[in-house]
């Protein structure tokens, strides 16, 4: 018997944006994004809906060694899509400027 809320079956998609940011990150870092991504992927909800022009994303904040990182995605049953990466500074800028060109 299988169900749509089975992680196996959950379909973790990125945009290049993410792609971009993430072939950035040491070895470290990677670890702790992996673990990030694996708590979206199990909680969705886990992370803060935006409001406003970025309503319809969340933001999942995690810590690796003593820096703050902020992952955006995006979320439906069947799937997690990583939008974007980075530290605080600059970061909802950049996503509201990928978002309003993507559209």
């Amino acid at each position: 018997m299988s169900s749509a809320n089975n992680i196996s079956e959950i379909q973790v998609l990125q945009t290049s944006l993410f792609a971009r940011q993430k072939k950035k990150l040491r070895k470290n870092q990677l670890v702790e994004l992996d673990k990030a991504v694996r708590e979206i992927v199990k909680n969705p909800n886990i992370g803060e809906q935006k409001k406003g022009d970025l309503k319809d994303i969340w933001v999942y904040k995690f810590r690796v060694d003593k820096n703050l990182y902020l992952l955006a995605y995006q979320w439906d049953k069947e799937s997690r899509i990583l939008i974007a990466l980075g530290s605080h500074e600059n970061f909802y800028r950049d996503l509201k400027r990928y978002k309003k060109w993507r559209m």
